[in-house]
């Protein structure tokens, strides 16, 4: 009876209940991971796109779906602006915004495109279940990517997030999709799926992560947290304190697994820059004991700048220096900057003129000798599961970042659950040097062996966790969603109009 009254009710309704599903799966995601009122408010924006004939306003419910999803999960956007509140502090409300709305259009066309599939509202959940599946796959690749907050992010924390090793982040978003679209199309049968594929995937989940993982190799490793606050990072005057710091915890005494064998100190961890280190990187081995040392550092090359991680030798040698290539767009570089440099003569964005970062050539393995070859991530590279593919397979992953720039709320927590996903993924273990933290060591399995909280000084010695053997999703990737996909898309347009079956279960 209420289900009618909704369907039938005034749009204005209807956009409001679709606003506050967004925001229902918004509580899903990390830190507050309520995956139990995120998949049931999943299920209400679908039932009310497959609700909706008319396009037009599909679209608009699923604008306001994901503008409640986008602007409370990803809320701590504004944070960045905050750094220099006098000056960029306006901008703040204006980016959470357009942020929110601009990929909730990713949503607003898979429900438009829904409602074009025809008259029956069975056939309408599936379609909006299908094109929402669709528009993650590209809201994570088109224009570099931001695959942050996706749908089947809402079980990272918990039991099925392991399945991630089979189909990955994508796969995880088509699972819960199928769960919830089942529930609309057949209330019974379908409510009894979800309850079946729910209980198969905590199963698995629950025995996968309790498996243990291979030795590693013995070595040590020294994560260094300086908790270096965004807004003095900086500063002169403390940029010699944070150095200090680091170099503090980086000679202090060993602990029960001895000596070091590598020294990690997170993204743009000095002031100085590579090719003009003055005494700084005599400093830093000295501080290492001979240990070698990665730290992520700013270097230059003509006017171009680019965020890199050097490997460190004894002796103030650089061995190896790996380039950030997957840059934050208005962040660390503007979008067809370059470009416009060369083809207009509009040099104010350009990276080749200084302006920003330049991208790396892409991936690469940093040989570590015994420590085996680790893979380099800085920063939000950590956040896309394609790019790790790109390269042989690693021993471990090492994951130098700056979360200063995420405030203290969610962004960090989201941001290590991701590095945790990859994990998973890829069956790899993988080391996280953060500045003001949360640093991290974590096993294959995505478990956490050990931490240093966030806006905490201190150093972490572990054990470097062995790996597994290639993971399905290491080995596939995306190649089985997609296909997947491909195939649920050409059956559906294939039995579109066999489809008169109503949510309630009878012939439309």
């Amino acid at each position: 009876m209420v289900a009618a009254r909704v369907a039938g009710g005034p749009y204005a309704v209807r956009l409001a209940l679709a606003f506050l599903s967004g925001l229902g799966l918004a509580v899903g995601q990390v830190p507050l991971s309520l995956w139990f009122v995120a998949l049931p408010a999943l299920a209400v924006a679908i039932w009310l796109v497959a609700t909706e004939p008319r396009w037009r306003h599909a679209a608009g419910l699923g604008l306001a779906f994901g503008a409640g999803h986008f602007g409370l999960a990803l809320n701590w956007i504004t944070e960045p602006f905050q750094v220099d509140a006098a000056r960029d502090g306006w901008m703040a409300p204006f980016a959470l915004v357009f942020l929110a709305i601009g990929l909730g259009l990713f949503w607003a066309a898979a429900a438009g495109l829904a409602a074009r599939t025809g008259r029956a509202q069975a056939g309408r959940a599936l379609a909006f279940a299908l094109a929402l599946a669709t528009a993650e796959i590209v809201r994570g690749h088109i224009l570099t990517g931001f695959p942050w907050v996706l749908i089947g992010h809402i079980w990272l924390g918990s039991a099925p997030e392991q399945v991630a090793a089979l189909i990955g982040a994508y796969g995880l978003t088509v699972m819960t999709l199928a769960m919830a679209s089942a529930v609309v199309v057949s209330p019974p049968r379908g409510g009894a799926f979800a309850v079946l594929l729910l209980a198969s995937i905590w199963g698995f989940g629950l025995w996968r992560s309790g498996l243990p993982v291979p030795d590693g190799p013995g070595a040590v490793i020294r994560v260094v947290q300086p908790n270096a606050a965004q807004h003095l990072k900086w500063d002169p005057a403390k940029a010699r304190e944070f150095m200090d710091r680091q170099l503090s915890l980086t000679a202090a005494p060993a602990g029960d697994l001895g000596q070091a064998d590598l020294v990690i100190w997170p993204e743009t961890a000095v002031s100085f820059l590579l090719g003009n280190p003055g005494t700084g990187l005599e400093r830093i081995v000295q501080a290492a004991g001979g240990a070698q040392v990665a730290l992520g550092i700013q270097r230059v090359e003509g006017w171009r700048g680019f965020n890199s991680l050097a490997l460190i030798g004894p002796q103030a040698d650089i061995r190896a220096v790996y380039d950030k290539h997957h840059l934050v767009p208005f962040g660390e570089y503007v979008p067809l900057g370059d470009l416009a440099a060369n083809l207009l003569g509009i040099t104010a964005f350009a990276a080749q003129e200084g302006f920003g970062y330049t991208a790396g050539a892409g991936p690469k393995l940093l040989d570590l000798g015994p420590l085996g070859r680790a893979l380099p991530l800085i920063c939000y590279e950590a956040v896309f599961p394609q790019d790790i593919r790109r390269t042989d397979r690693a021993d471990w992953m090492l994951h130098a970042t700056n979360d200063a720039w995420f405030g203290d709320r969610a962004g960090p927590y989201q941001h290590l659950s991701l590095a945790r996903l990859r994990a998973i993924e890829q069956g790899l273990p993988l080391v996280r040097a953060a500045n003001t933290g949360v640093s991290a060591v974590i096993d294959a399995r995505g478990r956490v062996l050990a931490q240093i909280g966030l806006n905490k000084a201190g150093y972490l010695d572990v054990a470097l966790p062995g790996a597994l053997t290639a993971t399905p999703y290491a080995r596939w990737g995306e190649v089985p969603v997609l296909v997947a996909l491909a195939l649920l898309w050409a059956s559906l347009l294939i039995i579109r109009r066999r489809l008169g079956i109503d949510p309630a279960g009878g012939a439309q």
